[in-house]
């Protein structure tokens, strides 16, 4: 058993919500599970109960007092299939007297959209992700033994099935069956979405210019549809946590690229899996990009988990001067640039540090990378 960094008890409260978030299959079953060990006074449903979904989704407040007991604790998983849930939720933890709520959903653009003003300053988000560096380092591996197998997290990803899995063949098998069925359930099962084949294909062209700028219009034409489509796609494959959006950061200066963003995989085991290409590092042209794609999610995983509110933003001029990522937080900028070799320099760009002069810059490699992630 692997011990996650997220403890579902650190945000339970008395007539509060608990929103759990996360991609399928990365343990939020087996986190709840273990949260209600030395739970006896539970209500355990889902949102695919048609019956219990049915009545729920009435909002009788009479109706939820028979089905709720007072300080109780109610679990629902994939509550975004629930019909006026975020009513129904807002309705039972401001009536019921002690109640405890815990909701869990592997996509968040159902959920978000129901629950954000019904239960506005009632409810605690959080977000488990595929395992994290960190969490590997607590559960007693060595930073010698991280460091060995670096490679192979950026080759096979970091689903929890996956890491266990002790062969090549076993993890190939089982990241494909990840990319190819589980994750995409929730997108493909969407009433908007009519054709699962430029959804893959969409995914193929990002896997490919992961960490590269992105045109919508260019991907439309490629795709042969249009740009308010792949628009569309872009954004429920952001909202099921298959892809990261990094915006560009500007403070309006005309030389800096504002329009356009970059792309990455929350986990890149996935992404080689659409493009097949699960190839050792010495046989790859892209390992510059899974060190950029593996940093900066390691870094969302690491400062979601402190809670630590941050912005991420990447940066580039049209004179081509970049830096990989800019985060935002407390009113300081910080910059980092990512080189997976040691021996690899980086200056700090002349535009940048004309006008970001109180910012700081760091390079990021393979060397030094442990206390980034």
């Amino acid at each position: 058993m692997l011990e996650r960094r997220l403890h579902i008890a650190d945000f339970v409260e008395k007539n509060k919500v608990v929103v759990l978030y996360g991609p399928r299959q990365v343990g939020k079953t087996t986190l709840l599970n273990q949260y209600l060990l030395d739970k006896n006074n539970y209500i355990l449903k889902t949102g695919d109960d048609i019956p219990f979904s049915h009545d729920f989704s009435t909002c009788s407040l009479d109706l939820l007092r028979k089905m709720i007991p007072a300080h109780s604790l109610l679990i629902i998983d994939e509550a975004q299939k629930i019909p006026n849930i975020g009513r129904a939720l807002k309705l039972v933890i401001d009536n019921i007297d002690g109640v405890e709520v815990i909701v869990t959903g592997s996509s968040s653009f159902d959920l978000a959209n129901t629950t954000d003003e019904s239960l506005t300053g009632r409810k605690k988000v959080i977000t488990l992700y595929p395992l994290s560096m960190e969490e590997l380092l607590n559960n007693k591996l060595s930073q010698y033994d991280l460091d060995k197998k670096l490679e192979d997290f950026m080759i096979y990803g970091l689903y929890p099935e996956v890491y266990l899995m002790t062969t090549h063949n076993e993890k190939v098998e089982k990241v494909t069956e990840l990319a190819n069925s589980y994750l995409l359930k929730d997108i493909l099962s969407f009433d908007t979405i009519k054709n699962s084949r430029v959804m893959f294909d969409l995914l193929k062209l990002i896997a490919f210019q992961a960490g590269s700028l992105v045109s919508t219009t260019e991907l439309a034409s490629q795709l042969g549809v249009d740009k308010k489509t792949v628009a569309r796609y872009l954004d429920l494959l952001e909202k099921s946590f298959v892809l990261y959006r990094l915006n560009a950061f500007s403070s309006n200066l005309r030389k800096e690229i504002i329009k356009m963003s970059k792309y990455y995989f929350y986990d890149l085991g996935i992404r080689n899996a659409l493009i097949a290409n699960f190839n050792a590092f010495s046989d790859r042209n892209d390992v510059g990009m899974l060190w950029e794609n593996f940093l900066l999610i390691e870094r969302i995983k690491k400062n979601s988990y402190l809670r630590r509110p941050v912005n991420y933003y990447f940066w580039r001029t049209y004179e081509k001067q970049e830096i990989d990522l800019i985060e935002e937080s407390g009113g300081s900028l910080a910059a980092f640039e990512f080189k997976y070799s040691p021996s690899k320099k980086s200056k700090v760009p002349k535009d940048w540090l004309n006008s970001y002069q109180s910012s700081s810059f760091n390079i990021i490699n393979k060397g030094n990378y442990t206390e980034f992630i």
